[in-house]
């Protein structure tokens, strides 16, 4: 796979389905990648389990059937979790520059999943043929015009409001004020405000808000049960957690979950 992502000649897709059998070339399960980067673009999405994402401008949480876009040459790390199956297309650069620009979480459609099914069965030909080509052309319109999933999690750069940001991160249930964390970084509140909304392009509740979200989904995944998951989380109660969670994806954990295969 890694002879394959860097090729910047040849076909202008390559793509594959993997699992979690040892002889798959495209071999999944639970696995860490350190910092690296791809001269192709890439698309990937798992059936089962969670992926999660690193990048220089945040993090990205990928539960089944959503599909994660790293554009060419974007250095990034990634964690996969129990992933059984899933699937990649690994996109030559020059076809890439209708595709968003920064690595984004997008949903999957039927049509989206049935090509690349149908580009995996390709055997890495060298050469497509015309039909090919447009099916091609099919599956990029497909990746432009997904709809993006809020599953990004920016992270700050300055020292004192990473620090911050990385306790939350640690200890979601810490429940003091932003006044009070800046206190404890060294910051007086209104100048960390003012850096903490430049850095993330979000207000500190909904950074907080989104950084529970992206740690309930990981636990989740795991198989943690919802109770657990709301009382580490620091929620008052099961119900408030579900509220929160059925307000940012339109449904409850256990129907998200179980829709997908991850949590009965």
């Amino acid at each position: 796979m890694s002879d394959l992502s860097e090729r910047t000649d040849g076909p202008a897709l390559f793509a594959f389905w993997g699992s979690d059998e040892p002889e798959n070339e495209f071999r999944l399960g639970t696995r860490e990648y350190d910092w690296h980067r791809h001269a192709r673009g890439q698309l990937f999405c798992i059936e089962r389990g969670l992926v999660r994402v690193r990048t220089a401008r945040g993090s990205w949480l990928l539960p089944p059937h959503r599909a994660g876009w790293i554009p060419p040459g974007v250095d990034h790390k990634a964690s996969v979790s129990g992933a059984l199956s899933g699937w990649g297309v690994m996109l030559r650069p020059d076809v890439t520059a209708d595709l968003p620009g920064n690595p984004c979480v997008m949903g999957v459609s039927e049509m989206l999943r049935a090509l690349v099914r149908r580009a995996a069965s390709w055997s890495r030909a060298e050469h497509l043929q015309p039909e090919q080509e447009r099916l091609v052309a099919v599956l990029l319109d497909e990746i432009r015009l997904a709809r993006h999933e809020v599953l990004h999690l920016p992270i700050p750069t300055e020292r004192r409001l990473l620090a911050m940001a990385n306790l939350l991160i640690e200890h979601p249930e810490d429940e003091r004020t932003f006044a009070e964390l800046a206190t404890w970084a060294g910051l007086s509140a209104r100048t960390a405000r003012r850096h903490f909304v430049a850095q993330t392009g979000m207000s500190f509740v909904q950074w907080r808000q989104q950084a529970r979200l992206a740690l309930a989904l990981e636990r989740l995944a795991s198989g943690e049960a919802v109770a657990r998951v709301a009382d580490a989380l620091g929620y008052a109660t099961p119900s408030n957690f579900i509220s929160m969670f059925r307000k940012a994806f339109g449904e409850s954990p256990g129907r998200y979950f179980s829709k997908r295969g991850n949590l009965e």
